[in-house]
């Protein structure tokens, strides 16, 4: 009880950050849109752009440098790559706007846009 008395403010400060760090992740999740299209970039430039709702794999890169990205039930994942660190394989899939999958060593980019709109808009009120 005598660390309360001595320590209050930062006690108020942690419970304010615990509860705007709560409504954040809440905004957050009740705002996410599923995503419509999958825009894949190498190296900056937009290489092919794919719908989300229709299932497809496609090898992406030649040779020594390989990502097979897997299209199904509204995710989009890779699922194999011939990079050492295989980051992008362990990311998992995405289906929200917004979402990535970045292969470094291949300078390749996976990413959601393009979602159908919810029922709020900028200017609700």
């Amino acid at each position: 009880m005598e660390w309360l008395k001595t320590h209050r403010n930062d006690a108020i400060l942690v419970g304010v950050l615990l509860v705007l760090s709560g409504a954040l992740a809440l905004f957050l999740l009740l705002t996410r849109q599923d995503g419509g299209i999958v825009r894949v970039q190498v190296d900056g430039e937009t290489v092919m752009e794919l719908p989300l709702d229709r299932d497809t794999q496609v090898v992406l890169g030649e040779g020594e440098h390989t990502n097979t990205l897997v299209i199904q039930n509204g995710t989009a994942q890779v699922v194999e790559a011939s990079c050492p660190d295989r980051v992008c394989v362990r990311h998992g899939a995405i289906q929200y706007e917004g979402e990535s999958i970045v292969c470094l060593p291949h300078r390749l980019v996976v990413s959601i846009e393009g979602g159908a709109g919810n029922d709020v808009d900028g200017t609700a009120g």
